[in-house]
């Protein structure tokens, strides 16, 4: 028996280097067979369009998206280009073209020649670039002189020393998965992200802050953000006009629930003065589509809205064209904190010096 083994496992171990060279063999054989070669498609210049065709697509011009290029070449062009590497100007068209349609990746892919994985790494990196720039585009009270923004705000009805309109947008968002899924059930029974946005005349936003879930109320915002703390310690000379969802206080005006023959007309110079945010919510989400509904989390739809926010203002102020703004939606806001005792006397004033 010890004979028959002796004689046995030599020829297995001669035989097992031999097996093992066939399969690896065979792997190389059918790798080969099914590997698909690596295809580089020549990619039109994004930029070799009319500008119609331009904005269509990507919401600016071709001197709007130049120089968006320039500032956020910096924070994003590819150190190499190797496995052809996207430009600069292909990486800021293909995050416009996102934001501008709110379509799937894919599509986007589809449209741009790029599969799905490039384009949301690409996304994501034109977006972070851009909310790195917040804070030069979003500026509270703005970057003009405040009697010049009190007076453009008077200009339209008549309302005294307005330094900009406060309120909330719900961004539409998938159902996040986790234990506080629930928290980003508004009122309206869908999943959101609420978004506190301050404008000035020209509707230019001023201040953005999204970071809460949409069953947050919106004075619970305005209440927890730092410009409610800078404007009750007094580092402003002027108001922002509130709906009646806010609290009247000496620095937020409120209309009247039920208004008087000389209140009613403090109401409707409130009310075309506030319009202005509402005007900048239609025209922020008529620009950017994605704004209607992000299939994202949470984090990444508050990181993209403050993206088109900034995208927004720099719009703005280089006067690209703006979309046509369709009517906006009455959320019935009602109030949870009561007015301030000094606001109403400061409202009251209001009337009695501007609107008796």
């Amino acid at each position: 028996m010890k004979a028959q083994n002796c004689v046995f496992l030599p020829a297995l171990t001669m035989a097992c280097p031999f097996l093992r060279d066939v399969v690896d063999e065979e792997a190389l054989v059918l790798r080969r067979a099914f590997r698909r070669e690596r295809v580089f498609r020549d990619r039109l210049d994004p930029l070799a369009f009319p500008d119609d065709h331009l904005y269509e697509r990507y919401r600016f011009s071709a001197d709007g998206i130049r120089y968006l290029c320039r500032l956020l070449g910096p924070r994003i062009k590819h150190r190499t280009a190797r496995s052809h590497a996207l430009s600069v100007e292909q990486m800021v068209c293909v995050a416009l073209r996102f934001f501008a349609s709110g379509a799937f990746l894919y599509s986007v892919g589809d449209a741009e020649q790029l599969n799905k994985a490039t384009i949301c790494r690409t996304i994501r990196s034109v977006c972070l670039a851009i909310k790195a720039l917040a804070d030069v585009f979003i500026s509270f009270p703005g970057h003009r002189r405040l009697c010049d923004m009190k007076e453009e705000f008077y200009r339209i009805a008549g309302f005294p020393n307005v330094i900009g309109a406060v309120d909330c947008t719900h961004i539409r968002i998938k159902a996040p998965s986790g234990a506080h899924e629930a928290d980003f059930v508004n009122r309206k029974s869908f999943h959101s992200i609420n978004v506190q946005m301050v404008c000035n005349a020209d509707c230019v936003i001023s201040n953005v802050v999204a970071k809460w879930p949409g069953s947050v109320h919106d004075s619970r915002i305005f209440r927890a953000s730092e410009i409610y703390q800078c404007l009750s310690q007094g580092e402003f000379s002027g108001v922002l006009l509130g709906d009646r969802g806010y609290g009247c206080q000496p620095f937020l005006l409120t209309p009247f629930t039920d208004p008087q023959e000389a209140q009613q007309a403090y109401n409707h110079a409130h009310a075309r003065t506030r319009a202005r945010l509402e005007m900048t919510f239609g025209l922020l989400k008529a620009r950017f589509h994605c704004l209607h509904k992000l299939r994202v989390n949470p984090v990444r739809a508050c990181d993209i809205t403050v993206a088109c926010a900034v995208l927004h203002n720099v719009a703005c102020l280089r006067k690209e064209r703006a979309p046509r703004v369709p009517p906006a939606m009455d959320w019935d806001n009602p109030a949870i904190f009561p007015d301030d005792d000094s606001g109403r006397l400061l409202r009251d004033q209001y009337v009695l010096n501007y609107f008796s």
